[in-house]
């Protein structure tokens, strides 16, 4: 019988300003924190991008707010959360026409992801949208 896993330990935690620069730098600082013989970093690096990015187009962040990126890990799974201000005029959805030029964060995300969500945290408060990564990916036909 295989034990349960130990609870999500944060390796990285950071605040973000709410303008399109801070793409890089989560992508950079996700990098670090996990290091870059980390089986999972390139999964994790453009999660956190696509993540980071949705908040930037679709939460109501602007210039001078801040946005909340946070890596945890077990030895199972790679945890990688963003939070925004939300919105009042929309929440995340998976956009359905897969031949799109843009709009396919979720499902990109969807596809590399164990699992995925929202969390919100009331009015005024915002949201977490988070996914779950196998630390060790599958191999991938070529």
């Amino acid at each position: 019988m295989k034990a349960a896993s130990a609870e999500p330990r944060v390796i990285g935690s950071i605040q973000l300003a709410g303008i399109l620069e801070s793409v890089s730098r989560a992508r950079s600082h996700v990098r670090g924190w996990l290091g870059e013989d980390h089986p999972s970093v390139d999964d994790a690096v453009l999660v956190a991008s696509e993540l980071l990015t949705n908040a930037l187009r679709h939460s109501d962040a602007g210039p001078h707010d801040l946005i909340g990126l946070t890596v945890s890990l077990t030895e199972e799974v790679v945890y990688v959360e963003v939070r925004d201000p939300g919105s009042t005029l929309s929440a995340p959805y998976v956009r359905q026409e897969p031949e799109a030029e843009d709009g396919r964060g979720l499902l990109i995300i969807g596809e590399i992801s164990q699992s995925w969500g929202v969390r919100e945290h009331g009015r005024g408060l915002g949201r977490s949208v988070w996914c779950a990564i196998p630390a060790v990916p599958p191999a991938r036909p070529r």
